[in-house]
């Protein structure tokens, strides 16, 4: 059991450390800070089952270090959710097959309410419809899942996590995102805690 365990995690190691790092993330990361602190947009993420799960972690994760950005079911979009998109926005979509029905409708309804928002594509399909209308496609590399079945989200989740992470970092960095920064969006918890401390550290130096 413990052997089989290691296999997981070095396989999904390995898929990590195989993500194609190109113009892609530079891209992504040019669109989202002239939309968000040029524009005064916000990023609103969206995808259908684990990729939703993950686009949500990522909008919260860029809200609490000062890009602003919301999740947005692509099913409730369609039942008056698409309301929170607003003209100066920037859709980052998250889809393995990138051809996920729901994601490509979000992008037509979103395009008839504001056209020409511009698309941020994660995908492990460069030729799927979505990768093609996208702006910026940051390609996960396309891994082979460690569910022995090779059916459920595994590594092709954790991918699109680290990718994930790898832009909000790199917005951070560009926008000069400090401690005092995240203090004030974190008022309670170990964190909130912990910024505060490191704010003062660091205004005391």
């Amino acid at each position: 059991m413990k052997e089989a365990i290691r296999k997981v995690i070095e396989q999904e190691a390995q898929a990590i450390k195989n993500i194609p790092v190109d113009d892609g993330f530079v891209n992504a990361i040019e669109i989202i800070y002239r939309q968000v602190h040029k524009k005064k947009g916000k990023l609103v993420a969206s995808g259908m089952g684990k990729a939703g799960q993950i686009a949500l972690n990522i909008a919260t994760t860029f809200s609490s270090t000062g890009t602003p950005a919301v999740f947005l079911h692509p099913s409730d979009s369609q039942h008056g959710d698409l309301g929170v998109v607003q003209e100066n926005d920037v859709l980052l979509l998250i889809s393995n097959s990138g051809k996920t029905r729901e994601i490509i409708e979000l992008v037509e309804l979103a395009e008839n309410l504001h056209p020409g928002l511009p698309l941020i594509v994660i995908s492990g399909n460069p030729e799927g419809i979505l990768a093609k209308n996208a702006d910026a496609f940051v390609y996960t590399g396309n891994p082979k899942e460690v569910c022995p079945l090779g059916l459920s989200p595994t590594t092709s989740t954790t991918v699109m996590t680290v990718i994930g992470d790898a832009l909000v970092v790199s917005l951070m960095e560009k926008i000069r995102f400090t401690s005092e920064d995240y203090a004030k969006r974190h008022h309670g918890g170990y964190l909130g805690d912990k910024s505060r401390l490191q704010a003062k550290q660091s205004q005391s130096q």
